[in-house]
């Protein structure tokens, strides 16, 4: 569904209730798609579902080999910055 800005303005509760509802709203701006309204995702609790995918995102996108380090390199690095603040 589209609707105009100034549609929508006044009917923003009843477009609120379909997106709800699952329908994609299409707000338009003299006829030019400019923004959608749509169901709001609900944030997955922390459970192994959550973290699995997480950890299946990690896999599939690895950190670049000039960014990666080892868990040593890391802490030295670490004492070195504390070291500075002294």
């Amino acid at each position: 569904m589209q609707v105009n800005i100034l549609e929508a303005k006044n009917q923003l509760s009843q477009l609120v209730k379909r997106a709800q509802a699952g329908e994609d709203i299409v707000i338009a701006n003299r006829g030019q798609p400019v923004a959608r309204l749509v169901p709001a995702e609900r944030v997955p609790a922390h459970d192994e579902a959550s973290a699995a995918g997480l950890c299946g995102w990690l896999a599939a996108h690895p950190l670049p080999a000039h960014a990666r380090r080892s868990a040593e390199a890391i802490d030295a690095a670490i004492a070195q910055e504390r070291q500075a603040w002294d």
